[in-house]
C-alpha cells in the first residue's frame, strides 16, 4: 500500500458519514489533481494537490513523517474555520492511496516490484524524490506529444527588411519567417526570443508552425538569427527589468529592432556583401551592403588661363549619412558604404560645402592654388584627381614633408622654454619669427596643428626671444608627467641637462615599525625617498586631492593614488596629528587606535615590523566591525549607485540614533532604499524589534508587495479588517518584522497602539506630506508612536510654508528645530517676511545633514526613461458585494451557455459579461443606476492625481469607458484641478486646439482621453505622467496611448501607472497578458478579439 493503514485510520478517526460521502464524491468526480509527490515509503511522504471546489480551486498540502500526520493544510473555508481535515484533504489522501500511476512508481503492483523507476532502499531517497517531483511533468509532456501538431518540415529562412526614414535619419529592421511556401512577419521579438530559448513550437499563421531551434534554420541565415536573438534579448530585458521600485518603463519597440549606433555596425557585419530589402520613404527596393568607401573624387581642372574649378564626381543632393559606433555609413543610390570615421572631417566636410552653397563646382583664381594645396588638399589627397594639368606645373604648389625640432630647457625661474624649428628638406626656420624670404610651398595645416599642440599644453609666446615658455606649475607638471611622451613621438626633442634634472618623484616610505610602549602606540618610519621638512605642506595638498606638490628645488612629487601619503592621512583620524613629529621619524598615537592601524596596514605593501606586545593586543581583540556599510546579500535587487548611497545614509543616521527625511524625487525608489535598511536590521540585529510603516491607504498593498518582492525573508503584515481584527493584529505585532498601516487606520487604532506602549525599531512615515500640518489628527496620532529611529519619505518636504518642514522634522527628530513658536520666531518669520539671508543659511545648515534629496535629472543622466508601475487597489465593501454577486451569476451563465451552445458560439456573450465585471472594478455606477457607494480604484486614482499636481506633473488619463470621465470630472472639479477631455465626439479642429493648449498651458494639469479616440495620433509631450485607469485587452493600444507623451521631444522622465483592482478580473487579465505575449495582439481594431485565443479553461479562470 502507498499509505500505511495507521495513517489512513488516523486521518479518518473523527470523520462523520456526511463528510465521508462528500469525500467519495470529490474523488469520483475527479476533482483532485496531485501536483507533486515526494515519497520515501508509506510512512514518510509529502503531497501537494489542487482541489476543485464549487467556485474556487484550493491548494492542499499533506506531510507524513514516521507514520504520523505532522502537517495538513487547505485553502478552503472549511479548513480555515475548523483547522481540521476537510473533505479536500481526505480526498487527496484517498486518491493517492488508490493511485495506479503512483503505484507504478512508488509501490508494488500485483505482488511485483516495478524497478523501472524506483528502488525502495533508503540510500536512494534523494533519487526517489527527484522521480516523484518530475513524474507529473513527464506525463504532461507525453500527453502533449501524443496530441501532436502539424509543424513545418522545411528549413526556415529569415527575410529581413529595413525601414528607412531619410528625413529623420531613422532606421528599423523587421523580419519575416518562411518555409519556402508561406512567410509571416515576427510581430513580437520578445515572444520569438522566449520561444527559441525554450525550444517551443509557435504558430505564426494557418500555414506556418515549427519548433524553434537552431537546426531548423538555413545555414546561410544563422548570422541573421544570432543578430535577431541578441537584440530581441536586449529588448526583452530592457522592457521587462523594470521593477515597481522604479518609475521608468517599457522603452523599446517590440515589433522591430531600432538601429542604434552599435547596432548599425553589427547589422553591417551580418549583411556585408548582400542585397537586403529596404523600404525607403515608402518606396520598396533592395540595397547592397559594401565594406569600402565610395569612389568619391574631387576633380581639379583648368577652367581658363586664370581660373580653376574643383567639383565632385557625385550628385551632391543624392546621398545620406548615418553614424555607427565605429564607422560612418554613406547611402548612395542602392548601396550603403562603410567608411572610417575620419570621412566626416574630410570628404563629407567638403561635400557639405557644395550642398550648403547650392553649387556643383567651386571656381577660384590660379594664384589661389598654393592655398588650396596647403589647406585643403592634405585632407583629401587620396580623393583628388587632377585633370588636364601638367605634373611639373602642379609641383610648384605641392609642399614637401614638414619636420619639427624642439629644444627644451629649464631657466633660472624653473620655467620650461621651447625653441622650435620647422624644416622642409634643407631649409629650416623659426615659425615664431616672420621671415619674408621663405618662398616655398608650405604645409600650413600641419604647421598650424603643431603650434596648436604647444598652445594646448599651455606654452605662451616670448616674442622678444622668438620662443615659447611654459610658466604654470600645473601645466609644467602635466607636460613632464604625460605630454612629453607625445612630443617625443612626433617631434625631434633636444633637452639640456638642466631640463633633465627636473624629475617627478613618487613619495615612498620603505619600512614601518610598530610597538607598544608606556601605554602608547609608537610608529617608526625609515627610508623616506623625499625630504620630510616639507611634509606638512605636502599633506595639505594631498588632503585637497591635488595632483602634485612642487618641492623647493623645483622638482615635483606625484600625489595621485599614493600609498605612503594615503597611509599618513589615515593615521590623522581626528585631524590633530602633527606631521612635524615625523622629522624625528616617529609618531605616537593612543593604544585604542591599534585595531584601526592594523586594518590600514593590511591594505598596504609597505614592510611592517610589529613587536610582541602589539601582536598580542591585536590577537586579543575579537569581532572587529567592518568600517564599511554593505548592502545585505539577501536583497532581491541590485541597487543603483544613488540608492546605495541613500541606504547607507539611512543606516548611518540610525547608527547614531538620528532620524531623517528621504526626499528623493518621485520614481527614484525611496521604498526600496528603506526596505534595504529594514532587511539589514533584520539580518544583523541580535535582539529584534518590530518596525512600523505608515502610509496612505492606497499604498499599503504596494508596500506589502514590494517587501515580498525585494526582501521575502521579512515577515510583513498589513493591518486591515474590522476594528476587532485590527486590534488582534496589533496585539500580535511581535510576530512580524514589519507591520503596515494607513494614516486613516492609525488614527482609528491609536488607542490600541498607546495601550500597547510598544517601542518599535523603526517608524517610517511614507508620503510624509500627510503629516505636514501639526494640528491634524494624522500628525498627533503618529507622534504618539514610540520608536528608536524615525524616518519620513516624501518628494515634497516643503510645499507651501516652512511650518510643513518643521512638522516633518518634529516627527523625525522631536525638538531638533525647537518648538514651533520658537522656530517661527527664529526662522519662519525672518525668512518669509524679511527675506533674511543669514537665517536662511543657518536653517539650511541645520537641516542639510538630515535631508537627502536627489532629483531624476541629477542621478539619471541617461536619456529620459519610462517606467510602468502596476498599482493594486481594493474594492470598497459595497463594490465588493456587487462584484462577487455578479461574478457568481456570470460564472453560472457562462457555464450553462457553453454546455448548451458550445464555446465557439458564445465568445461575444462572454466578452459582454467580462466587460460588466471590468466596469464594476472601475465604478459600479457605470451600469448600475442610483449606486451611492464608492470605488477603491477611483480613490486611488485621485490620490495619485493630487500628489502629481502638487509635484508639478501633468497627467494623461486614459480609459476605455468615456462614461467614467463623468465621474472623474466631478472629483477634479471638487479639487479645483483644471482639465481637458477628448473623446470620439471631439471635433478634429478642437482636438488640435486642446492638444496645443495642454502642451503650453501649465495650469491645465489633467487630460482625460478616450483610449479609442486619443490613443494614437496626438503629440502630448507636455505631460510626464500617464494613468491607465482600466486595463485594456490589447496591450499595444495601451503602449500607443502612452507614446502620446513618451516620444521624440520629451525631455522629462515619464511615469506610467496601470491601475489594477486586486482579486478581480483585471488582475487575471494582467496576469494573462504577462504570461502569454501573443494575447496582446490587437482586439478591437480588427475582427479578432484576443478572447478567441484563450482556451475554455482560461476563460473559466477569468470568472473565478
Amino acid at each position: 500500500m502507498l499509505v500505511s493503514k495507521e495513517v489512513i485510520e488516523d486521518l479518518y478517526s473523527n470523520v462523520d458519514n456526511e463528510k465521508k460521502l462528500d469525500t467519495e464524491s470529490i474523488v469520483d468526480k475527479n476533482k483532485i489533481k496531485i501536483i507533486k509527490a515526494i515519497y520515501d515509503d508509506n510512512k514518510n511522504f509529502e503531497l501537494h494537490a489542487k482541489a476543485k471546489g464549487h467556485r474556487d480551486t484550493h491548494d492542499v498540502f499533506i506531510k507524513v513523517l514516521k507514520n504520523e500526520i505532522v502537517d495538513v493544510k487547505c485553502t478552503c473555508k472549511e479548513y480555515q474555520s475548523t483547522y481540521s481535515s476537510c473533505s479536500h484533504i481526505l480526498a487527496t489522501m484517498t486518491k493517492f492511496a488508490n493511485s495506479t500511476e503512483y503505484s507504478n512508481i512508488f509501490g508494488e503492483q500485483k505482488g511485483k516490484k516495478d524497478t523501472r523507476f524506483y528502488d525502495k532502499s533508503n540510500k536512494y531517497k534523494a533519487f526517489n524524490q527527484i522521480i516523484g517531483t518530475f513524474y507529473d511533468d513527464l506525463c504532461t509532456k507525453e500527453q502533449t506529444t501524443k496530441k501532436g501538431t502539424k509543424t513545418s518540415t522545411n528549413l526556415i529562412e529569415i527575410d529581413p527588411k529595413i525601414i528607412y526614414d531619410s528625413q529623420n535619419k531613422e532606421m528599423l529592421i523587421e523580419f519575416k519567417l518562411g518555409d519556402g511556401k508561406n512567410s509571416y512577419k515576427i510581430k513580437n521579438l520578445i515572444t520569438f526570443y522566449d520561444t527559441f530559448s525554450n525550444e517551443e513550437s509557435f504558430k505564426y499563421g494557418q500555414k506556418l508552425e515549427f519548433k524553434h531551434c537552431r537546426e531548423i534554420f538555413k545555414n546561410s541565415d544563422l548570422k541573421i538569427l544570432d543578430f535577431l536573438l541578441k537584440y530581441s534579448e536586449i529588448i526583452k530585458y530592457t522592457n521587462e527589468s523594470i521593477g515597481q521600485q522604479r518609475y521608468y518603463g517599457k522603452v523599446m519597440n517590440e515589433g522591430a529592432i531600432t538601429i542604434s549606433n552599435t547596432c548599425l555596425d553589427e547589422m553591417f557585419d551580418v549583411f556585408n556583401g548582400e542585397y537586403i530589402k529596404i523600404k525607403k520613404d515608402y518606396k520598396e527596393d533592395k540595397i547592397l551592403f559594401l565594406d569600402e568607401a565610395p569612389e568619391i573624387k574631387f576633380i581639379l581642372e583648368e577652367e581658363s588661363k586664370e581660373d580653376y574649378k574643383l567639383y565632385p564626381n557625385i550628385d551632391i543632393y543624392n546621398y545620406d549619412v548615418l553614424y555607427g559606433k565605429k564607422y560612418l555609413y554613406i547611402i548612395i543610390e542602392d548601396v550603403i558604404y562603410r567608411c572610417p570615421m575620419n570621412f566626416k572631417n574630410t570628404i563629407l566636410k567638403l561635400l557639405d560645402m557644395y550642398k550648403n552653397n547650392f553649387t556643383k563646382e567651386i571656381l577660384f583664381k590660379k594664384k589661389e592654388l598654393p592655398k588650396l594645396f596647403s589647406l585643403v588638399v592634405p585632407s583629401i589627397k587620396k580623393n583628388l584627381e587632377i585633370k588636364n594639368i601638367k605634373a611639373e606645373e602642379m609641383e610648384k604648389y605641392i609642399p614637401q614633408d614638414l619636420y619639427v625640432k624642439v629644444y627644451l630647457d629649464m631657466n633660472e625661474r624653473n620655467f620650461i622654454t621651447a625653441d622650435i624649428k620647422f624644416g622642409y628638406k634643407d631649409l629650416e626656420f623659426n615659425p615664431l619669427k616672420e621671415d619674408k624670404n621663405i618662398n616655398i610651398p608650405r604645409d600650413i595645416v600641419k604647421e598650424t596643428k603643431t603650434l596648436e599642440t604647444f598652445i594646448q599644453t599651455g606654452f605662451m609666446l616670448d616674442k622678444e626671444n622668438g620662443r615659447l615658455v611654459l610658466t604654470d606649475d600645473e601645466k609644467i607638471y602635466n607636460f613632464l608627467s604625460e605630454e612629453i611622451m607625445y612630443y617625443m613621438k612626433n617631434f625631434e626633442i633636444l633637452a639640456t641637462e638642466s631640463f633633465k634634472k627636473k624629475e617627478i618623484k613618487t613619495p615612498k616610505i620603505s619600512n614601518v615599525g610598530i610597538k607598544i610602549e608606556n601605554n602608547l602606540l609608537k610608529i617608526n618610519f625609515s627610508e623616506f625617498n623625499f625630504s620630510t621638512s616639507e611634509l606638512v605642506e605636502i599633506m595639505e595638498k594631498y588632503k585637497l586631492r591635488k595632483k602634485y606638490y612642487k618641492l623647493n628645488d623645483g622638482s615635483f612629487l606625484n600625489l595621485q593614488e599614493n600609498e605612503t601619503l594615503d597611509f599618513l592621512e589615515k593615521l590623522n583620524i581626528d585631524g590633530t596629528l602633527n606631521y612635524n613629529e615625523l622629522l624625528n621619524g616617529e609618531i605616537n598615537l593612543p593604544v585604542y587606535r591599534s585595531l584601526y592601524l592594523d586594518k590600514i596596514l593590511k591594505k598596504s605593501n609597505m614592510n611592517v615590523y610589529r613587536n610582541k606586545e602589539y601582536k598580542e593586543l591585536i590577537n586579543d581583540i575579537q569581532n572587529a566591525n567592518d568600517d564599511y556599510i554593505k548592502v545585505p546579500s539577501e536583497l532581491n535587487a541590485t541597487l543603483r549607485r544613488y540608492q546605495e548611497v541613500g541606504y547607507k545614509w539611512l543606516k548611518t543616521l540610525d547608527t547614531y540614533g538620528l532620524g531623517g527625511i528621504l526626499a528623493d524625487d518621485m520614481g527614484l525608489g525611496k521604498t526600496l532604499q528603506v526596505i534595504c535598511l529594514l532587511l539589514d536590521y533584520n539580518v544583523n540585529a541580535d535582539e529584534k524589534k518590530t518596525s512600523i510603516v505608515v502610509c496612505p491607504s492606497s499604498l499599503t498593498l504596494n508596500w506589502y508587495n514590494e517587501i515580498n518582492k525585494f526582501a521575502p525573508s521579512l515577515k510583513a503584515k498589513v493591518i486591515s479588517g474590522n476594528a476587532e481584527e485590527r486590534k488582534k493584529y496589533i496585539h500580535n505585532l511581535e510576530n512580524y518584522d514589519i507591520i503596515i498601516t494607513s494614516y486613516d487606520l492609525l488614527k482609528r487604532d491609536i488607542e490600541t497602539y498607546t495601550e500597547m506602549n510598544y517601542e518599535y525599531k523603526f517608524i517610517i512615515a511614507d508620503e510624509a506630506q500627510y503629516i505636514k500640518n501639526n494640528n491634524t489628527q494624522n500628525f498627533k496620532a503618529i507622534k504618539k508612536i514610540k520608536a528608536q529611529t524615525r524616518f519620513a519619505l516624501t518628494g515634497t518636504p516643503i510645499e507651501n510654508s516652512l511650518a510643513e518642514l518643521w512638522s516633518i522634522f518634529d516627527f523625525t527628530m522631536p525638538g531638533y528645530l525647537y518648538g514651533y513658536r520658537k522656530f517661527k520666531e527664529s526662522f519662519e518669520t525672518p525668512i518669509i517676511k524679511d527675506e533674511d539671508s543669514y537665517k536662511t543659511k543657518k536653517l539650511k545648515m541645520l537641516i542639510e545633514p538630515f535631508i537627502l534629496r536627489r532629483i531624476k535629472e541629477e542621478v539619471l543622466t541617461e536619456l529620459p526613461e519610462k517606467t510602468v508601475t502596476v498599482l493594486n487597489s481594493e474594492m470598497e465593501e459595497e463594490q465588493q458585494k456587487i462584484y462577487m454577486s455578479y461574478m457568481a451569476e456570470a460564472r453560472e451563465e457562462v457555464a450553462n451557455e457553453i454546455v448548451a451552445n458550445g464555446f465557439e458560439k458564445n465568445q461575444m456573450k462572454i466578452l459582454a459579461l467580462l466587460m460588466r465585471l471590468r466596469q464594476i472594478c472601475c465604478h459600479p455606477s457605470l451600469f448600475i443606476n442610483n449606486y451611492e457607494g464608492g470605488s477603491g480604484k477611483l480613490n486611488q486614482c485621485m490620490e495619485i492625481i493630487k500628489d502629481a499636481v502638487q509635484g508639478n506633473h501633468k497627467i494623461l488619463l486614459f480609459s476605455g469607458y468615456t462614461s467614467m470621465f463623468d465621474i472623474l470630472e466631478e472629483d477634479l472639479k471638487k479639487e479645483n484641478i483644471k482639465y481637458f477631455k477628448l473623446t470620439g465626439q471631439t471635433k478634429v479642429t478642437e482636438r488640435i486646439e486642446l492638444v496645443d493648449e495642454f502642451n503650453e498651458n501649465s495650469e491645465i494639469k489633467v487630460f482625460l482621453i478616450s483610449l479609442k479616440a486619443g490613443g494614437t495620433g496626438l503629440n502630448l509631450i507636455g505631460a510626464d505622467m500617464v494613468i491607465h485607469y482600466d486595463p485594456w485587452w490589447n496591450i499595444s493600444a495601451e503602449n500607443q496611448a502612452t507614446d502620446r507623451t513618451y516620444r521624440i521631444g520629451q525631455k522629462r522622465n515619464v511615469q506610467v501607472y496601470k491601475l489594477i483592482t486586486k482579486n478581480s478580473i483585471e488582475e487575471k487579465i494582467y496576469e494573462l497578458q504577462q504570461k502569454k505575449a501573443k494575447l496582446v495582439d490587437n482586439m478591437l481594431s480588427t475582427n479578432e478579439t484576443f478572447i478567441s485565443k484563450l482556451s475554455k479553461d482560461e476563460i473559466m479562470d477569468l470568472f473565478k
